[in-house]
């Protein structure tokens, strides 16, 4: 009976912080309206070729928070929630890059988005704008990648890596039980500020996250599949080696940092025209780390893209 009354108190709580966290924290942006799924996107700024950044697993448009302002002083840029995170309706497709993918182009069309695009993406992040790329190629026109999964990944690092992030799954399904009973609230998990909060603390974006992990093998082959970019803009931006990110020994962890920059490096070799940049000082999350450098890798691309449509426009 107490075990009872717990999880009635908890939900009940959980659904009050919901409901006031949002009322209280306007969403920005809009709905759309996606084949009856709801799904939410966030375009500021003004320019030809639109910015597209699309978050790491289990991350919404939250992520970009710092590197939006800045891009759209400059371009139209537009974040986005993935069909079962923060404000959009989940999806009964499996939560695979390639569906992410489909979605994606669904909702940019529905939206009124024209291409051309710049896709960024971060993370997993990484595998959906190259099956995007590879879906509809005509409509892409750079892409910058920010310390990208590679398919190949889960193969190369170190059994001690593997097994962190085993144990991360077994505690994101903990998680995932318990969100409904306001767990995450009560551990602290759901972010710093009440902006965050509304975002991202509600029960089907922790259980979107899991099932994007757990499809996590099966979109890195998706992606290993999707083949070259050929002469596409292409900018990727790897952390800086020296920032620890996993709790390991020194010699794993410049292990670790030894194989991913020589994947980010495999990464930059996907178009005849790419750069590769290591952003010191930052971690995985170059774009809160280091916003001013994904701005600058973003401008770079655009206006590759602007020069491209320019002389394309010229031809008679």
């Amino acid at each position: 009976m107490v075990g009872i009354l717990a999880a009635v108190a908890g939900a009940l709580y959980e659904n009050i912080c919901e409901a006031r966290d949002r009322r209280f924290n306007s969403m920005p942006g809009r709905m759309v309206d996606v084949g009856g799924l709801k799904m939410h996107i966030d375009c500021t700024g003004e320019g030809s070729a639109t910015v597209v950044l699309d978050s790491g697993l289990g991350d919404t448009y939250i992520s970009w928070r710092k590197a939006q302002p800045l891009i759209a002083k400059f371009a139209r840029v537009c974040s986005y929630d993935r069909a079962g995170l923060g404000y959009s309706d989940p999806s009964s497709r499996p939560r695979t890059s390639r569906n992410i993918a489909e979605e994606l182009h669904a909702l940019l069309h529905s939206g009124g988005i024209a291409p051309p695009y710049v896709l960024v993406g971060h993370s997993m992040g990484g595998f959906d704008v190259r099956l995007f790329a590879s879906l509809y190629r005509s409509e892409v026109a750079g892409m910058v990648l920010v310390d990208s999964s590679h398919p190949e990944q889960e193969n190369r690092v170190s059994p001690e890596v593997g097994q962190l992030d085993r144990s991360a799954l077994r505690v994101a399904e903990l998680l995932e039980f318990t969100a409904p009973f306001g767990a995450r609230r009560l551990l602290g998990l759901c972010g710093g500020d009440a902006i965050t909060h509304a975002a991202v603390c509600n029960w089907h974006s922790a259980r979107t996250g899991v099932e994007e992990l757990r499809a996590f093998s099966e979109s890195a082959s998706q992606t290993a599949a999707a083949g070259a970019l050929g002469d596409m803009p292409l900018i990727v931006l790897s952390r800086d080696p020296d920032r620890l990110l996993h709790d390991l020994s020194p010699d794993l962890e410049k292990q670790f940092a030894d194989t991913w920059e020589k994947m980010q490096e495999e990464l930059a070799q996907l178009s005849r025209r790419s750069t590769h940049m290591l952003v010191k000082n930052s971690g995985h999350y170059i774009q809160l780390d280091q916003p001013n450098a994904v701005t600058e890798a973003v401008r770079n691309v655009v206006e590759q893209a602007r020069a491209q449509q320019t002389a394309t426009a010229a031809k008679p």
